[in-house]
C-alpha cells in the first residue's frame, strides 16, 4: 500500500546481544514530530531500585512537559518513536498519560544500551545537516606564541596604568595601585576556584577589567579634586567625591554587566569564557574601587588623622 500523507517509513535498528546481528524493523511514523530534542532538558541513566535494571530518565522544559502530557494522553497504548537522523533508536509503548515534566523509558536494556539511548535523547534532532565551512589547525608553538603576546600586552598595559596613576595622582595613585593589585589577586583566585581555563578571550577580559578599574578610580579622584578646589576639608571632599562618582560608576558597570550576560547567554565557547571573566572582573572592580579604596582613604584620614590628600 501507499504511505499516507504526512507520514513516512523509517526503520528501528536493533542489535542482537548474543549473535551481534543487526535487524531493521519498518515503522510508519508522522513526518512532523510534536516533540523535539529542543524540548528536552536532560536524559540520564538510572538504576531501578526494585529490579536493579537500568532505565532512562527524561526531564522536559515547561513547554516540552505540556506537549509530552498532551501527546501521551492522546496516544495511550501506542508507541512513541525516538528518531535521530532518520533512524529510530527506540519506540517505547505509552502506558498512560504522563504529566509532571518527567518520564522514564523502561525496557530490556543493559547499561550500554541505556547509555546510548540517553546520548541520543540529549543530542536532539538536528534541524539541518552540518557542513564544514572552514577548519583550522593551530600548532602548539603558534598557540603558545599568541598566549605569550597576550600576556605581554597585559603586563605592558598594567605597567602603563600603574605609572599613570602614581605620576598623575601621587599618593592617591598608590592607593589605587594597591586596590588594582587586590583586584587581580581576587580575579585570578576566583577563576582558580571555578577551575576556569585561561584562554585568549579570558586574557582579553582581564585586560579590559584593568582598564575599567583604572577608569573608576579616575572618576573618583577627579571628583575629589573638584571638591578640594572648592575649599572643602579633605574628609568632606572625600565623602562628596565618592558620593558623586558612585552613581556614574554603577551606571557604566551595570551596562557592561548586561552586555556580558547577553554574551554568556547566547555566545559559545571562547565568547562565554570572555563573558565570565568580564563579569567577575566588573564585580571585583566595583568592590575594590568603591569599598576597598574608600577604606584605605578612611584609614589615613580618620585613623592616622592625615591633614591633606595627596592627589
Amino acid at each position: 500500500g501507499s504511505i499516507p500523507p504526512g507520514s513516512e517509513l523509517l526503520y528501528e535498528t536493533r542489535k542482537n546481544r548474543e549473535t551481534g546481528q543487526t535487524t531493521k524493523t519498518p515503522m510508519l511514523i508522522k513526518k512532523r514530530a510534536p516533540l523535539t530534542g529542543a524540548d528536552l532538558t536532560d536524559a540520564k541513566v538510572q538504576i531501578d531500585s526494585q529490579y536493579n535494571e537500568p532505565h532512562v530518565a527524561m526531564t522536559f522544559s515547561k513547554k516540552g512537559g505540556r506537549i509530552f502530557e498532551r501527546v501521551t494522553g492522546e496516544n495511550v497504548n501506542k508507541r512513541l518513536a525516538i528518531v535521530l537522523d532518520n533512524t529510530i533508536y527506540s519506540a517505547p509503548n505509552i502506558r498512560s498519560k504522563i504529566s509532571g515534566g518527567s518520564a522514564i523509558i523502561e525496557g530490556n536494556f543493559n547499561m550500554e544500551e541505556a547509555r546510548d539511548l540517553a546520548i541520543v535523547l540529549r543530542a536532539g534532532a538536528l534541524p539541518a545537516p552540518v557542513n564544514i565551512v572552514e577548519e583550522r589547525t593551530v600548532g602548539p608553538s603558534l598557540g603558545q606564541d599568541s598566549i605569550n603576546k597576550s600576556l605581554l600586552s597585559g603586563y605592558i598595559g598594567s605597567v602603563i596604568a600603574i605609572l599613570f596613576l602614581i605620576m598623575y595622582y601621587k599618593g592617591s595613585g598608590v592607593i589605587a595601585v594597591i586596590a588594582l593589585i587586590f583586584n587581580m589577586i581576587m580575579l585570578l583566585g576566583g577563576l582558580a576556584a571555578f577551575q576556569a581555563t585561561l584562554t585568549l578571550p579570558g586574557i582579553a577580559g582581564i585586560i579590559l577589567t584593568i582598564g575599567m578599574a583604572v577608569d573608576s578610580n579616575v572618576l573618583i579622584f577627579e571628583r575629589i579634586r573638584e571638591e578640594l578646589r572648592l575649599g572643602k576639608t579633605p574628609i568632606a571632599s572625600l565623602n562628596a567625591g565618592f558620593d558623586r562618582a558612585t552613581l556614574t560608576i554603577l551606571d557604566s558597570n551595570i551596562t557592561t554587566l548586561i552586555v556580558a550576560f547577553v554574551l554568556f547567554q547566547y555566545g559559545t565557547g571562547p565568547v562565554k569564557g570572555f563573558a565570565v571573566t568580564l563579569t567577575m572582573g566588573i564585580l571585583i572592580s566595583l568592590f575594590t574601587a568603591l569599598i576597598l579604596t574608600r577604606l584605605i582613604f578612611d584609614y589615613f584620614l580618620v585613623v592616622r588623622r592625615a591633614k591633606s590628600i595627596s592627589i
